[in-house]
């Protein structure tokens, strides 16, 4: 069986870092390196996106996006697409029969 690769940035802009390092800003997607797609469909080359593969896509639907960052949008669908399915904060103990 494939081992699926961790998901990692593709971004409408960038910016350097105080490090020296580009890091993604604008509106961000989910990558799979070796792609010319994101997670949600759109195609790389069409859309102009720049791709960040030292960045993982570790954004969560619980995320603020505040006026201080770069990013300015995460994509809903790219979220959907690297979070767990069936993952339940709660468990039913005693189930009816």
């Amino acid at each position: 069986m494939a081992r699926a690769r961790a998901a990692t940035v593709a971004a409408s802009s960038e910016w350097v870092g105080e490090d020296g390092i580009r890091q993604p800003g604008g509106e961000v997607h989910a990558w799979t390196p070796g792609l010319n797609q994101t997670l949600c469909g759109l195609a790389l080359s069409r859309t102009r996106l720049r791709r960040f593969p030292h960045v993982p896509f570790d954004f969560r639907a619980t995320d603020v996006i505040t006026a201080e960052d770069q990013v300015r949008y995460v994509c809903p669908r790219c979220v959907a697409a690297t979070s767990r399915r069936g993952e339940r904060s709660w468990t039913r103990t005693s189930p009816r029969p």
